[in-house]
């Protein structure tokens, strides 16, 4: 089978969690714990409306409502679009999903999971080194605090980060799904003072008479202050830089994961193979 022959409807996933609108961030943050999916379309009864990500909860840990959360007006594909199509939007856009419609009906969704099974199935027998491996790779040290992680995840715009020890070693990797999965909610009490006064004189007595504080709940989504070794995934898959890309996806779907460590010959970390990365091999030619 060509790629142009494998199409979004024979391999987007059909019975799709979503969420309906109005919910909370809470119930989005469950399902993610519970599924480890990493995001979640919201709907009004079968009307696709937007979609919320773990990305959306990470960036935005005070936002509570779903409806504020979410993607609005995702970008979306039909049925029979072909899946280098849906492989090119991903990769392009750098996103992780795309809503399967019929109309503004949900039908199915296709993830990058998909994709990968889909390139399991090509027999391309390309190295990873040569077409697929970004040029640069980010790793941090074992002891790094978890808030310090998703920051810096967030800013080096990467969905997993592999971990080094001290003498360099690969130990282990970790991702946003192992942030959403030892997250926790945290509820505080702020405080905010306001004037309802007007002189222009802060120090008169009018000014401090007419002053007020108020008391507010907050409740966001907080990582604990424990070092990233604690959290990441030991047991990591990884590859030699001489991997075959149908090889490399066959073990991302085997070992359910989205990304793998690049070893030199020397079992020392030389790159990163991202699942987004693994499924241009359906749209680039060999």
């Amino acid at each position: 089978m060509t790629t142009e022959e494998m199409l979004a409807k024979d391999y987007m996933t059909k019975d799709v969690v979503t969420v309906e609108i109005p919910s909370s961030r809470d119930d989005v943050l469950r399902i993610l714990k519970r599924t480890g999916i990493s995001g979640v379309p919201v709907v009004k009864g079968d009307q696709l409306l937007g979609i919320v990500t773990r990305k959306d909860i990470l960036h935005n840990a005070e936002e509570t409502q779903v409806a504020l959360l979410m993607s609005s007006q995702p970008l979306t594909i039909r049925p029979d679009a072909t899946l280098a199509e849906a492989a090119r939007v991903m990769t392009e856009l750098n996103i992780r999903r795309l809503p399967v419609v019929e109309g503004s009906r949900l039908v199915g969704l296709l993830s990058v999971s998909d994709l990968v099974s889909a390139v399991a199935k090509l027999n391309d027998k390309r190295e990873v080194r040569n077409d697929f491996v970004g040029e640069g790779t980010f790793a941090i040290w074992e002891e790094t605090p978890l808030p310090v992680v998703g920051r810096i995840m967030e800013l080096a715009k990467v969905d997993a980060m592999p971990i080094l020890n001290s003498e360099n070693k690969l130990t282990g990797i970790i991702s946003e799904r192992d942030l959403i999965r030892c997250s926790r909610i945290e509820d505080d009490v702020q405080t905010s003072d306001f004037s309802t006064g007007t002189d222009d004189d802060e120090w008169t007595w009018e000014s401090i008479r007419d002053n007020h504080t108020i008391s507010y709940g907050v409740s966001k989504v907080e990582l604990p202050n424990r070092p990233v070794k604690d959290v990441m995934v030991t047991k990591v898959i990884s590859v030699p830089n001489n991997a075959e890309i149908s090889d490399c996806a066959l073990k991302m779907k085997r070992g359910r994961v989205d990304q793998m460590p690049i070893i030199d010959n020397d079992m020392r970390l030389s790159g990163m193979l991202f699942d987004r990365d693994v499924i241009k091999a359906l749209y680039e030619s060999e």
